[in-house]
């Protein structure tokens, strides 16, 4: 089993990627393998609403939208994790996960997915409970913690002396492995996923 991550940050080793390193290492002990997903500094463009997905995600392919969604095919679980930018997540992970589950929600369901927020110090429940959205409406299981998913750090290498928070990711991390041994479990004895109702959607706008 492999949990895929994503580094919203544009800061390769900063404190968002010590927050899902903690993760990461955790997971392992627990027999699951990781791998995070920077998405570093380049530009990130917006999905534009085109309505011109592909079977490889989105048309456009001058980032690494597409390359993470080839990953995610694969993967067992998920984590996204994001610093804080004026109480909010960062604009480059939004415009990335927007086109991710655009393109390819259908690739989501029913895989466990979690989010880490990482600030100086406010705004981490307001990102929290943004990242948490793209889970609620792709049919994903949210795998929570002993405290919200939140490290403090502001200057690299502060995330390493928050314990509260790094204890918060190591539990995080044995909650999205029991997780998803169970739904193997669950699996391989023959019980179906929910059956999906599509086809309705209601429009009072005229």
């Amino acid at each position: 089993m492999k949990v895929l991550m994503l580094n919203g940050s544009s800061r390769a080793k900063g404190n968002t990627y010590t927050a899902l390193h903690a993760v990461g290492e955790q997971l392992e002990k627990e027999g699951i393998q990781y791998e995070i997903v920077q998405i570093g500094a380049d530009p990130v463009r917006d999905c534009i609403g085109c309505g011109r997905c592909n079977e490889n995600g989105c048309i456009f392919t001058d980032d690494a939208v597409n390359a993470f969604i080839a990953k995610a095919k694969e993967a067992d679980g998920f984590v996204f994790g994001t610093p804080v930018y004026y109480a909010h997540p960062s604009g480059r992970i939004l415009s990335f996960l927007d086109r991710v589950f655009y393109s390819s929600s259908r690739l989501f369901r029913f895989r466990p997915g979690a989010s880490v927020t990482v600030a100086r110090r406010g705004g981490m429940t307001a990102s929290f409970d943004c990242l948490n959205k793209y889970f609620g409406i792709s049919q994903m299981p949210v795998a929570g913690s002993t405290y919200w998913n939140m490290v403090h750090g502001a200057m690299p290498g502060e995330a390493a002396m928050d314990e509260e928070g790094l204890q918060t990711m190591r539990n995080l991390a044995r909650n999205l492995a029991w997780m998803m041994k169970c739904f193997a479990a669950g699996k391989e004895n023959g019980i179906p996923l929910p059956e999906t109702e599509t086809g309705n959607r209601t429009n009072f706008i005229r």
